[in-house]
């Protein structure tokens, strides 16, 4: 099966891409690319493309990244929608907003926020024993690091 992805080029700090058409299972650094199909630079964004070429790889069953698949589209090869390529821990910006308003207004409509807000103390309660009991356990160390400290001291004097 045939992709077509970006191949990184440049030198460190200063990225820019080839778009290639290449087989799956070779990486694409490897060299062993089909055909190219145009270059990309990020930091400039001068874009260069072979339309007709990655028109006909397509029709042909090429698969297309999801990043290059999102250049084509801006470009106007292709029509459809963007994919998010973010990782899956960082949700789409327009999905946050619409979570973030919807708890808001179910708040609204609850008329009792006090019991809300009471598991809120219980747990911060619950969280300053953790940290004294740290605390006391640092003490414990200093009590019994200097003793071996005096300890040194005089078999160094003696």
């Amino acid at each position: 099966m045939l992709v077509i992805r970006y191949q990184r080029v440049g030198r460190r700090n200063d990225a820019s891409f080839r778009i290639i058409a290449t087989e799956h299972t070779s990486g694409p650094k490897s060299g062993k690319n089909v055909e190219l199909l145009g270059s990309y630079n990020p930091k400039t964004k001068a874009t260069i493309l072979k339309k007709d070429r990655i028109e006909h790889w397509i029709s042909m069953g090429a698969q297309v990244s999801d990043s290059v698949h999102n250049l084509l589209i801006k470009e106007g090869v292709i029509e459809g929608k963007k994919i998010n390529v973010l990782p899956k821990k960082s949700p789409i910006v327009k999905e946050v907003e619409e979570t973030e308003e919807a708890p808001a207004e179910e708040v609204a409509d609850d008329a009792a926020p006090a019991d809300d807000e009471a598991p809120v103390e219980e747990k911060k309660e619950e969280e300053a024993p953790k940290e004294e009991v740290a605390e006391e356990k640092k003490e414990e160390e200093k009590v019994e690091e200097a003793p071996a400290e005096e300890e040194k001291k005089e078999e160094s004097a003696e």
